[in-house]
């Protein structure tokens, strides 16, 4: 049962690290895209929640996405003047989207990401070495 345990937390570990490789995927993907037009705004960057919950079949707190939910920092100013969203002073709102951090959050999950994934082959590996024992 303890094998089955650690493959649950470890998949839910996988689930949530990947939605946050996604979600982080996307807000760089649209770290530099402009309104189009006057009165629009430009991307706004997603942030992810986490939660944990109570597996009563297993009996072990997983961890889960809350919920996807927008950045409400403010939107940075470019001088743009030629451009069709650009205010009445020449500038255009960019998103509030920092690349840097971006890449160090999709960095982070990753690595998350491989933490369980490493649980699961060494969980795998030593029951198919139980089994071999057992043969």
């Amino acid at each position: 049962m303890e094998l089955y345990k650690a493959f649950q937390i470890s998949a839910a570990g996988m689930r949530a690290q990947g939605t946050r490789l996604r979600v982080a995927a996307e807000n760089v993907a649209n770290a530099d895209s402009l309104p189009t037009g006057p009165g629009q705004e430009p991307y706004r960057r997603k942030l992810l929640t986490f939660k944990n919950v109570m597996d009563r079949e297993i009996g072990a707190e997983l961890v889960k996405v809350n919920k996807v939910i927008t950045d409400k920092s403010d939107f940075g100013l470019k001088y743009e003047p030629s451009h069709p969203a650009a205010n009445d002073q020449g500038y255009v709102q960019t998103p509030n989207v920092e690349p840097l951090v971006e890449m160090m959050d999709l960095r982070e999950a990753q690595r998350s990401y491989e933490a369980n994934l490493n649980v699961i082959q060494s969980s795998r590996s030593m029951l198919l070495k139980t089994l071999d024992i057992l043969q």
